[in-house]
């Protein structure tokens, strides 16, 4: 194969591996003609990993195996050489106790992955929660030109004449069975149709929104990220992704070429304006961090001030993915933010934001509003801080009751999840609608891993009574699907000695949305004898990850990155000997 003389073979990364007329290489060459590979499949080429996350445990990405073959084409199409690398499947619905106990797990595996292998870029296919982050964060780390194929959104659910959100739909009807209102029948039969696809929640969760915020930050192709997980466009969209990727190599734009602070800027806008995920500030966090950027929550309620919320999208709107990819999708949504915009910023489709989207359209101004007539003027998701919270702790407005942002009630706590499973539904347990329900030994450390317990049930009596949502406080995450007035993230977690181990039933809690105050009305005398007289801290587990993990994870506030990956990659290349 005859090259253009732009595309100089010797200047591959691959080529350290295959090109040398030397021992080594001649072991190299010779092991992969012992897969059938032939000179011509690969000599003189970019050879591009496709990591795959495909599992038959992962409903979310049950398509990848179909999709990596038309990754294949499109690389092969653009003259590359298609390797595909399995690496760890993320699936959020069948993982206990939650996937982000191993996010840093992937992020680490996709490092090295990339890192030791005669690979000149990397299509990413994610999609389900922790994927995107973890996926992203070990491709900056490796700094290997990367660009991600996001899974897709399933198609809507439908039941009776109901049309269905995975996720939100569930918290709902569940409410509804719980209070006696829905027969095993009915449940089942939601049970039967509200999955309906191969792909990730049809509502804004994490992974739309984390998709949403990837292709603003330029590491997607553009309109990359609501595609349904099960349309036509979404083969096209991979066999595309696939050819991008050898132009990725041979340009060798890398992500510290993409990823900066206008770019990661961009994405938190992006997340803000399609009233995404509560996870995306954690995770962008996380990200930056890996960039050597620092982010603050500060910085993130600074911003929340000032976007408005454009997207009409459950839960905190109307509307579902396949509607918002109908309406003309992110790129027309980030259109009607452009003047807010580093419009500036690159892409990896080789063009800046601001040439992404010019001339995106919006069809449906329902789904996506228009400036003068927003979901939300600002604030679609906020900072809080107090003596309960020192670090901070977040509070997704829109999806809330707005009678609820500023409340006074006496705490009910929990001190884990299954004390709180196994008490709360007691018809004798003293709560009122004013109650302040609290979950501790949620976080990072005290579950572990951080899971998504932070939309606490809401107890039967109350449910029975007409309730619908009451004020919840945790140091846990909760899904991007979930609802209500829910106060998350809370840190320090108590595991790791925060104010909220020293929380007792009854005390008065207060928080106040519009002025960013959360306030535990207890004297600074009485937290002081608390603290002296409870023993704080949690117990490393004794081996393994688990070790690992709960040695060196960060607060949530920090991005639940471990320690020692934060601050950009050396970029180390492996030695050849």
């Amino acid at each position: 194969m005859t090259q253009p003389s732009s595309q100089d073979p010797t200047q591959l990364r691959s080529y350290r591996w295959f090109g040398p007329d030397d021992m080594r290489s001649f072991g190299h060459r010779s092991r992969i003609k012992g897969m059938g590979v032939d000179d011509i499949d690969y000599q003189n080429r970019p050879v591009v990993a496709i990591l795959n996350t495909w599992s038959e445990l992962n409903t979310c990405h049950s398509h990848f195996r179909d999709r990596a073959d038309e990754v294949r084409r499109g690389i092969l199409q653009s003259g590359g050489f298609p390797v595909e690398v399995p690496v760890m499947s993320l699936g959020e619905m069948l993982m206990k106790p939650t996937t982000m106990l191993y996010r840093n797990l992937l992020a680490m595996e996709v490092e090295e992955v990339l890192r030791c292998h005669p690979i000149d870029a990397a299509v990413l296919m994610g999609g389900c929660d922790k994927t995107v982050p973890a996926m992203l964060m070990g491709a900056i780390s490796a700094d290997i030109p990367s660009i991600f194929l996001p899974a897709g959104p399933m198609l809507k659910g439908r039941w009776k004449n109901e049309t269905l959100g995975s996720g939100s739909d569930v918290w709902k009807y569940w409410d509804e069975r719980v209070a006696g209102n829905l027969c095993d029948q009915d449940w089942k039969g939601i049970e039967n149709c509200i999955a309906r696809s191969a792909g990730t929640c049809m509502t804004m969760g994490t992974a739309s929104t984390m998709a949403a915020v990837t292709e603003a930050m330029g590491m997607s192709l553009g309109g990359a990220a609501c595609v349904p997980a099960v349309f036509a466009d979404h083969h096209r969209l991979a066999t595309r992704t696939g050819r991008r990727a050898v132009d990725l190599a041979w340009e060798n734009l890398k992500p510290s070429d993409i990823l900066t602070r206008e770019s990661i800027e961009n994405g938190l806008m992006a997340s803000l304006a399609i009233g995404g995920s509560t996870n995306a500030i954690v995770h962008l966090i996380a990200i930056a961090g890996r960039l050597g950027i620092e982010l603050t929550l500060e910085h993130f309620d600074e911003l929340s001030r000032t976007t408005p919320v454009l997207g009409d999208i459950r839960p905190g709107g109307r509307f579902l993915m396949e509607d918002f990819y109908n309406a003309g999708g992110l790129p027309a949504l980030l259109a009607r933010l452009s003047d807010l915009l580093h419009t500036e910023c690159r892409t990896v489709g080789g063009v800046t934001l601001g040439e992404q989207i010019a001339g995106a359209e919006s069809i449906d101004d329902d789904v996506i509003r228009t400036r003068d007539n927003p979901v939300s003027p600002a604030g679609g998701t906020c900072l809080l801080k107090g003596n309960l919270a020192p670090n901070g702790c977040v509070i997704k407005s829109i999806a809330a009751d707005p009678k609820l942002l500023t409340h006074r009630g006496p705490a009910l706590v929990f001190d884990n999840y299954p004390e709180m499973k196994a008490q709360l539904h007691d018809p004798d347990l003293d709560v009122t609608a004013d109650s302040v329900l609290i979950l501790r030994n949620a976080g990072p450390l005290g579950a572990p891993g951080f899971p998504e317990w932070g939309m606490l049930p809401i107890p039967k009596k109350l449910l029975q009574a007409g309730v619908r949502d009451m004020v919840r406080l945790s140091d846990a995450r909760m899904s991007g699907t979930s609802y209500g007035t829910c106060v998350l993230h809370i840190a320090p977690e108590s595991a790791a000695g925060g104010p909220l181990a020293l929380v007792e039933t009854g005390d008065p809690i207060e928080i106040d949305v519009p002025n960013r105050r959360i306030h535990w009305d207890v004297s600074d005398e009485e937290i002081d004898r608390r603290r002296q007289s409870k023993q704080l801290g949690t117990l490393l587990p004794e081996r393994g990850y688990g070790h690992l993990y709960a040695k060196h994870v960060t607060q949530a506030d920090r991005g639940c990155d471990f320690d020692f990956l934060e601050g950009r990659s050396p970029g180390q290349e492996p030695g050849i000997h």
